[in-house]
């Protein structure tokens, strides 16, 4: 399995290049020119990720996110979930590598085998970075309005998070 997972990209990568081929496509031309565009995009939404990761950066630094884990505490003890997963739910819609030092410092403090840390990953993989993805994406392509996204987003944000912890004990509790 090993060797075959080692060929995958190789071996795809000849096929694109044989398709292409066959089909009388420049395929270097073609990828330069995707490269290109590539570039331009990155260019176009640096911009917006540096006001997302500034925005977070003053959250955690303000104190922010330690007041709001404070007021919501209590109704996660009250729901019997571990108000140690506090910090992810709130972090992981805003930026995917904050999540990931969540995770990591969650992993160090807990260990590995941990329902905090079973929780905390589960949320993870469940759930987008939403805010980060509105502020980005959809300022690279000058949508100015999200309308609905934002809400549904959130939405689906809770809802992962909600099913992390029903799903966590149910398998592991």
């Amino acid at each position: 399995m090993q060797q075959l997972t080692a060929l995958i990209i190789p071996l795809l990568m000849l096929f694109i290049i044989s398709h292409g081929l066959y089909k009388k496509v420049s395929v270097y031309e073609e990828f330069v020119e995707g490269a290109k565009e590539g570039f331009t995009t990155a260019v176009r939404i640096i911009p917006y990720l540096i006001a997302i990761l500034f925005a977070i950066a003053m959250f955690r630094a303000s104190g922010a996110m330690e007041s709001m884990i404070n007021f919501i505490a209590p109704a996660f003890s009250l729901l019997g979930i571990p108000t140690e997963i506090l910090p992810m739910a709130i972090i992981r819609p805003m930026t995917g590598s904050g999540s990931v030092g969540v995770l990591a410092e969650l992993i160090q403090t807990h260990g590995e085998d941990s329902m905090i840390v079973k929780i905390a990953a589960t949320m993870f993989g469940s759930t987008e970075t939403t805010l980060y993805v509105l502020a980005v994406y959809f300022g690279a392509v000058g949508i100015k309005r999200t309308r609905h996204a934002l809400h549904a987003g959130l939405i689906a944000d809770a809802t992962g998070f909600i099913a992390a912890v029903i799903v966590c004990y149910w398998f592991f509790g």
